[in-house]
C-alpha cells in the first residue's frame, strides 16, 4: 500500500510553531498549490487554488520555524492523514493533513521574504534548498541533490545548467512517480 503526497506550492502565512509539554516541536504551515487550467472552447485560461495543512515534527519544525514564511515556495513530502474531532460548540468535525517527512525549500534567496536553505540535527549549515528528512529530523543527502550547494563563508551559489532547480531528486531509478 502507498499513502504518499508531494506538493510544491507557497506558504500562505508564517508558520504556527507549538512546543508540546513533553519538549517536541511541531509546526503547522497552509500551503497552497494553484493548478492552471485552459479551456480550448473559451481560449481562456483558469486558476483554481487548493489549500493543504502541513504539520512537521522535530527537525522539519525547526526547519520551518528558522526559514519558512508567508510566500516561500516550498516541496512537501508525507502521508495524508484524516482526523476527527469535536469543536467547542459540541459538532463532529473532519479534516485531512499531510504529515511531512521530507521538506526542500525552493525559489531563490530573499524571494517571498523567506532565507532559503536550512538543515537540522546540527549537520552545521546552511545551504540553498537543503533538505531535511524523518522524523529525528536528519539532514537528507542534500549536495548531490540540490542544484546550488551549501553555502560557505561568504560564498555566493552557483546556478546549475538549468534555470530552475529540479525539487524532485531521483536517487533510484525504481522511485520514480510514475
Amino acid at each position: 500500500m502507498i499513502n504518499k503526497v508531494i506538493l510544491v506550492g507557497n506558504v500562505g502565512a508564517d508558520p504556527e510553531i507549538r512546543t508540546l509539554e513533553t519538549g517536541v516541536k511541531v509546526a503547522r504551515v497552509r500551503l497552497a498549490t494553484t493548478e492552471r487550467i485552459f479551456n480550448r472552447q473559451t481560449q481562456e485560461t483558469k486558476e483554481h487554488t487548493e489549500w493543504h495543512s502541513v504539520v512537521l515534527w522535530r527537525g522539519l519544525a525547526d526547519v520551518a520555524d528558522k526559514y519558512v514564511r508567508k510566500g516561500s515556495q516550498i516541496y512537501i513530502e508525507g502521508p495524508l492523514r484524516s482526523n476527527e474531532w469535536t469543536d467547542k460548540e459540541g459538532i463532529k468535525r473532519y479534516g485531512v493533513e499531510i504529515v511531512a517527512n521530507d521538506l526542500k525549500l525552493l525559489g531563490r534567496r530573499g524571494e517571498g521574504g523567506s532565507s532559503s536553505g536550512g538543515s537540522s540535527g546540527g549537520s552545521g549549515g546552511s545551504g540553498y534548498g537543503a533538505g531535511a528528512s524523518g522524523a529525528s529530523g536528519a539532514s537528507a543527502g542534500g549536495a548531490a541533490t540540490n542544484a546550488y550547494p551549501a553555502a560557505g563563508a561568504g560564498a555566493a551559489p552557483q546556478p546549475a545548467a538549468t534555470s530552475d532547480p529540479d525539487p524532485i531528486p531521483v536517487d533510484d531509478p525504481d522511485d520514480l512517480p510514475f
